[in-house]
């Protein structure tokens, strides 16, 4: 069985140098690379509130990070696919909260507008959802709700 992305569909935030996208548990980052970048070309220093990415001498990413994250559990692979070579982050969240939705991957950069934001908070509640329900299938559904917390609006 397909997981919850895979059925759901994932809502990314286009940057300059690729994408960043998020679950309850990660961050993910795709940056596409030239085609003769090899994985010793690449310097990723990941600390718990920072992410710094350079590849071949040249900074690409490099800042605070909007949140904590675990650094030890820090994974990047390169991938190379129909479309070139793609380098893979997946940061581990240390706060698995839907509320706690990145608005952007850095204080202040790569920020996702208000349209993309909502989006990525609503994903975030319905994966909750099927992570508390396992035998529904959220992907397709249509939730409004207070986001500040996390949880639907209950009827007053």
């Amino acid at each position: 069985m397909a997981d919850f992305d895979e059925r759901s569909g994932i809502v990314c935030c286009e940057t300059s140098w690729g994408l960043w996208y998020q679950t309850l548990d990660e961050v993910s980052i795709e940056v596409r690379i030239e085609e003769h970048i090899k994985s010793k070309d690449i310097s990723l220093v990941s600390e718990s509130g920072s992410l710094s990415l350079s590849v071949a001498g040249t900074r690409i990413i490099s800042g605070t990070l909007f949140s904590n994250v675990k650094a030890c559990n820090t994974l990047w692979t390169l991938e190379t696919d129909k479309d070139g070579k793609l380098l893979r982050i997946i940061l581990q969240k240390r706060d698995k909260d839907s509320a706690n939705t990145w608005p952007s991957l850095l204080k202040g950069e790569y920020v996702a507008d208000e349209w993309l934001l909502k989006n990525m908070r609503t994903k975030a509640a319905l994966e909750r959802m099927q992570l508390e329900n396992p035998g529904f299938d959220f992907s397709g559904a249509e939730v409004t709700g207070n986001y500040a917390t996390g949880g639907p609006e209950l009827p007053a």
